[in-house]
């Protein structure tokens, strides 16, 4: 698994991308620029893995595009040290950019085909992270509260128990569907004030695969 000149300068455009596009905080820019997105692509796609485009990866899952990463982490606003709960492992490549900015990512996925492909291959690039095969609607209890969660799938609401892991003051990032855009969910933030009170507050307009609830593969 190689990591050539031309594929960091290929990340480095792909940063000045992302940049023209309006990500500022410059560590989340840093950790794009960090983490070899080639690595986690097929084989037949592997030619377009830093044009800033979604693509295909294993269970009729796709590996996000560049700039809906950034943009998720940026509203995230992810501190060195903060634990995160990530919701929709994928291809393992949203939470190596958490863990490049130095936070403690755990990360939950539903599709078992995904999971092991996933589980096993991270180590092998170097990342070692905690990773959990199940419901992301039901988060990971054991192991709340969380300073931090970002949902990488589309939901039909934002889970109750996922608000529940959250610490006071925590932020959660998640794309929420909307009512009046059929298979466009909008970026929500949801800022936990006390065990009583949240901030909601959306966003932009993105295209997620679903979040599906009691429904493991």
């Amino acid at each position: 698994m190689i990591d050539t000149f031309r594929h960091q300068g290929l990340r480095r455009k792909l940063v000045e991308t992302i940049k023209s596009k309006g990500i500022k905080n410059e560590n989340v820019l840093d950790a794009i620029g960090k983490v070899p997105r080639h690595l986690f692509m097929d084989n037949a796609f592997v030619e377009f893995a830093y044009k800033d485009n979604a693509f295909p990866i294993a269970a009729g899952q796709t590996i996000s595009q560049p700039y809906t990463v950034a943009y998720q982490t940026e509203l995230l606003q992810v501190q060195k040290g903060e634990k995160i709960l990530e919701v929709g492992t994928g291809s393992g490549y949203q939470a190596c950019v958490l863990h490049e900015m130095g936070a403690r990512v755990f990360t939950i996925e539903r599709q078992a085909e995904l999971f092991k492909k996933t589980k096993a291959f991270l180590p092998q690039i170097g990342y070692n992270l905690k990773m959990f095969f199940g419901d992301g609607y039901a988060g990971l209890p054991t192991f709340a509260p969380f300073n931090k969660i970002i949902v990488t799938a589309g939901a039909p609401e934002i889970p109750k128990a996922l608000i529940e892991q959250l610490k006071v003051g925590g932020i959660m990032v998640i794309p929420v569907n909307h009512i009046n855009f059929d298979g466009i969910q909008v970026m929500t933030t949801v800022t936990k004030i006390d065990e009583q009170n949240i901030e909601i507050k959306e966003w932009d307009s993105f295209r997620f695969v679903p979040l599906l609830q009691n429904k493991n593969y």
